[in-house]
């Protein structure tokens, strides 16, 4: 097929003047979708074969589809209504099938004299809308459809392919009419400037990217598909790879200060009075740290261990050489709770070294400040001045250390606890605190597959603690289906009492607060609501409910979220302390809380937790000489996908095996995070787990580029890609610093 080159810059034509203002206004809001580059990348999600019918017998609840179905029957009912009194209410039910399974469409009101002409027995049609439930039946509430006939001129053309691309689609927008709005951009797909260096796409067998374009929305046959699909896909992990090496290689042409600790210093000090020695991978990852310290550009260092690895202790370690030689150290938690902690674990873990006064002052010693947004003004000031003075070699806090007023004597290492928490933009505005640009170490305890940090954090160098320090206990995990075995539960609440009575203490995690105006918070990763769920469980309803019947006796305390900063200090001392007997808490226990006596934790609705926030909450007991309990307290029945999961995460304590596992079964936005923005709306074809081996490749690929053309000169089509892929988000993601 012929395609007419279009004008000049086709490709960055805006949608509006090529589709209209009313279609371009839909697709710029619900699709993110500008020029006619943006649509052209729009890939249809899947293709169905004509003849061939989409299996109705496995459509996803409350997701909005495109299914290609038979009529059946057609049924007219009258009802009588409060806006039609008098019977004169119409619904036509609409009954289509596809050989898998039958589904029910059904139509009110005025919407359905056009579908009763219209959708008769047999006629074959596109459907598309959100799948719902009604009386225990999946259905679809006025769909909008598209009939199949082919007798117009212009439904044969659309129809011609063999195989109909179906693509991801809104309610505002269905697939066939952004099928449309692609047929008629087709031809600027010619002008599409090829962004691989033609020696690697002749060595891997690739199409070209017109071609690609074409066969990925106009395939003829599956090979086609595949043909498109593993070009794309190098064209994505090939230019992010790019975009990631110019990052890394500009900031080895940063300067910065070495920071080397001195022979017999405090991180010397520090070391003699540690009770214990570190382990092997403490060691080896510490030797990687002061490495990179003593060079004289920044450090960028991703710091995986698992739960409970002993991360804190070797960025305490790092902290105290950086304060050896003269420069300052920054500690970024995700909450205040959180922040004061590893302030009260700091100050524990150097006990008289953290007296310090002037930097390099007393033998051995520096101040350890904690400095979070809701502190009072006095106490604020004076830990601000110590920061400006350089009085404090350490400071802990939230990102209220970003704000302007903030000041370093002199900011030698920041260090980021979970970063996926953590925005780039904050990361980048600590660094600009420094006189030269500070050595960062990102520290995060939710296991990073290769691929995912070689796609996420591909501009960090990565440390991996995979070993857990002597003396942590096994944590034993057990799934208890509340809804088919009641007794179950019931159990589980004896357990708690029993590990209580035998000198320990039990968490009780829920998904939301239970003060919220009717809005259930869902917690991350979570199976959508439908119509015959109800609202996930409260902290505040479940607190009062244990104390008073299963729990009675024990001391019940909850801590969540929005509560007041101090209280919720107090309720942590409390039950650091041992006072309390069970805390009933959100997820803000998940990062970073550390209470050796906690044995046992019940998670409520486990079901609505992601994969790698059951493992983080679990991690929070059995930090002890006492081994760990944890109940995964969940009402779905037993072949649902949700209890799959569940059973996953009973099933092993290895976290980087469940992330594999979290990733397999979510989409992988949600995997790499809000902050991450930049890798993640850039991948549309390319998977990071099943895609592993092109990721590797396209990595190495671009480190040789960038070091023979760190410009890329000689690759205009490939910096267009990087313009492309660099939208002002993504800029500030791969370009600060």
């Amino acid at each position: 097929m012929d395609l007419v080159p279009a004008s000049q810059e086709p490709l960055h034509q805006s949608l509006k003047s090529v589709l209209g203002p009313a279609t371009a206004k839909v697709m710029a809001e619900h699709l993110g979708l500008h020029t006619v580059g943006d649509l052209l990348h729009h890939y249809p999600r899947r293709y169905e074969e004509r003849g061939q019918l989409t299996h109705l017998a496995d459509l996803p609840m409350d997701e909005h589809v495109t299914v290609v179905a038979q009529v059946a029957d057609a049924r007219l009912h009258t009802f009588a209504s409060s806006k039609a009194p008098r019977g004169k209410g119409q619904r036509l039910e609409v009954t289509i099938t596809d050989g898998s399974g039958r589904l029910q469409l059904v139509f009110f009101g005025n919407g359905v004299h056009k579908p009763h002409k219209e959708l008769l027995p047999g006629t074959r049609a596109m459907f598309s809308g959100k799948v719902s439930v009604f009386n225990r039946k999946l259905q679809l509430a006025h769909p909008a459809y598209e009939l199949l006939r082919g007798d117009s001129e212009e439904t044969v053309e659309s129809w011609a392919g063999a195989l109909i691309p179906l693509y991801p689609a809104t309610a505002k927008l269905e697939s066939w009419k952004l099928a449309k709005a692609i047929q008629t951009v087709l031809p600027a797909a010619q002008e599409a400037v090829d962004p691989l260096p033609g020696s690697l796409r002749e060595g891997r067998g690739l199409v070209s990217l017109p071609e690609a374009l074409l066969k990925i929305h106009r395939p003829h046959t599956q090979a086609d598909v595949a043909a498109a699909r593993a070009r794309l896909k190098w064209d994505e992990a090939f230019v992010l790879q790019v975009a990631l090496a110019r990052r890394r290689h500009a900031e080895t042409q940063l300067a910065a200060v070495p920071r080397r600790p001195r022979p017999d210093g405090l991180l010397t000090a520090f070391d003699d009075r540690l009770p214990f020695t570190l382990t092997e991978g403490q060691r080896k990852v510490s030797r990687e740290i002061f490495d990179d310290l003593a060079t004289d550009h920044p450090m960028h260092r991703l710091l995986q261990g698992e739960v409970g690895s002993g991360k804190t202790l070797v960025a305490l370690r790092a902290m105290l050489a950086v304060v050896d030689a003269g420069g300052q150290a920054a500690m970024l938690a995700p909450t205040e709770v959180l922040a004061q902690q590893h302030h009260r674990s700091v100050v524990e873990m150097m006990g008289e070294l953290a007296e310090g006064g002037m930097l390099g002052g007393t033998e051995h010693a520096t101040k350890v400040v904690l400095l979070t947004g809701s502190m009072g003004t006095a106490a604020r000031r004076r830990a601000m001045l110590d920061l400006a003075t350089g009085e404090a070699g350490i400071v802990i806090g939230t990102h209220a250390l970003i704000e302007d007023k903030v000041q370093f004597h002199d900011l030698g290492l920041v260090v980021v606890d979970e970063q996926h928490r953590f925005g780039v933009e904050q990361r980048d505005a600590l660094r600009g605190k420094g006189k030269q640009p500070p050595h960062l170490l990102v520290m995060t305890a939710t296991p990073i597959p290769r691929t995912v940090a070689m796609t996420v954090f591909g501009d960090l160098e990565t440390s991996v603690l995979d070993q857990l320090p002597a003396g942590r206990s096994p944590i034993a995990s057990h799934v208890v289906p509340a809804a088919d075995k009641p007794h179950f539960l019931a159990r589980a609440w004896e357990r708690v009492r029993e590990e209580v009575e035998n000198g320990h203490q039990a968490y009780v995690v829920c998904p939301r607060i239970g003060d919220e105006e009717d809005a259930p918070r869902k917690g991350k990763g979570t199976p959508r609501d439908d119509g015959d769920r109800r609202p996930p469980l409260a902290v505040l309803d479940l607190a009062d409910q244990l104390a008073k019947g299963p729990l009675s006796g024990l001391t019940v305390e909850v801590l969540h979220g929005r509560m007041h900063p101090d209280d919720k200090d107090a309720v942590m001392r409390r039950y650091a302390a041992g006072d309390t007997d069970v805390l009933v808490a959100t997820t803000v226990i998940e990062v970073g809380v550390n209470v050796p006596n906690a044995t046992a934790m019940v998670i409520m609705d486990a079901d609505r937790f992601g994969v790698s926030q059951l493992h983080q909450l679990r991690g929070r007991v059995g930090r002890g000489s006492a081994p760990g309990l944890c109940l995964l307290v969940t009402e779905m029945p037993e072949a649902s996908a949700a209890r799959r999961r569940l059973d996953a995460v009973a099933s092993t304590l290895d976290g980087f095996e469940l992330s594999r596992i979290d990733l397999e079964q979510r989409r992988e936005g949600d995997v790499l995070g809000q902050a991450q923005s930049g890798a993640r709306t850039s991948l549309r074809v390319l998977a990071v787990i099943e895609d592993e081996e092109i990721i590797a490749e396209a990595r190495q690929e671009a480190a040789a580029l960038v070091a023979a053309d760190p410009e890329l000169t000689t690759l205009p089509g490939l910096r267009t890609a990087l313009d492309a892929l660099l939208d002002e988000e993504r800029e500030q993601y791969l370009e600060k610093g």
